[in-house]
């Protein structure tokens, strides 16, 4: 029994210690950014009109996405949980293909939807949208490689709810639709926004496709990009401190809002 006991303490021990060197890893490049700035070039970034509006660009574009596309995923997400179906192995991986593939190859196959030529291109030339250098092409692009975090997550909490609690709703006399809004729904939403989270955040850092589909309005990381090329990181690390001083204060809302909700 004491040798169970030590052996499970020393376990403990080297888990413990290997945690944290994966904390510090996460940590330690943040914290080296905050403390390689001075606070005279972040508050000069701060200000920045420029640094600001791709700021601005960023958050609403990524929430615009995920808001739009939500529509799409979470009834998805909720057929992949409750239905079995002919090559559903199949679809679950296409959902995570936007995950594996290089995101500059994701931005050239968006880019290959929204051309003029393309279906979409010119359905959205008809009602005067334009996606190629534009925020719609940049929703678009952030959305293709953030919608599998919001589908894996809805598809797991509406996975959780226990499918008896729908019986007995539908028993009762209520129709799928109102057993979705008023039984599934309410019981995965926390799933459901951990999913929200993560693809607002994924879309929101987005490069690679972005760049290729809207070099300009410039969103956050291709500025952030841009000054570092052109100036070096001198001039692009104050940019950088505002932009993820900003993504984390969100990410901590959101979560606290999760957390109680």
């Amino acid at each position: 029994m004491k040798s169970f006991s030590y052996n499970r303490s020393v376990l403990s021990l080297v888990f413990t210690f290997l945690g944290g060197a994966a904390l510090l890893f996460i940590i330690a490049p943040i914290a080296g950014m905050y403390l390689n700035i001075t606070p005279e070039s972040l508050r000069e970034s701060a200000y920045s009109q420029e640094v600001r509006d791709s700021i601005w660009l960023s958050l609403w574009t990524s929430m615009a996405g995920t808001f739009l596309f939500s529509f799409l995923a979470v009834p998805l997400a909720y057929l992949l949980a409750r239905k079995n179906f002919a090559l559903k192995g199949i679809v679950n991986g296409i959902i995570d293909i936007p995950i594996i593939i290089p995101h500059s190859a994701a931005g050239i196959a968006v880019l290959g939807i929204i051309t003029r030529d393309s279906l979409l291109g010119s359905a959205g030339e008809l009602f005067g949208i334009k996606f190629i250098g534009s925020p719609a092409g940049i929703i678009l692009a952030m959305a293709f490689v953030s919608i599998p975090f919001l589908i894996n997550a809805a598809r797991d909490g509406f996975a959780a709810v226990p499918e008896r609690l729908e019986k007995v709703a539908l028993t009762l006399g209520a129709s799928p639709a109102r057993v979705f809004f008023t039984v599934s729904l309410p019981l995965a939403w926390r799933s459901i926004l951990s999913g929200f989270i993560l693809m607002w955040a994924r879309g929101m850092s987005e490069f690679g496709a972005v760049i290729i589909v809207a070099y300009n309005p410039k969103t956050a990381p291709i500025l952030i990009y841009e000054r570092f090329t052109s100036y070096g990181l001198k001039y692009s690390l104050p940019a950088a401190v505002v932009f993820v001083t900003v993504c984390l204060l969100i990410f901590i809302v959101l979560r606290l809002i999760k957390r109680k909700s």
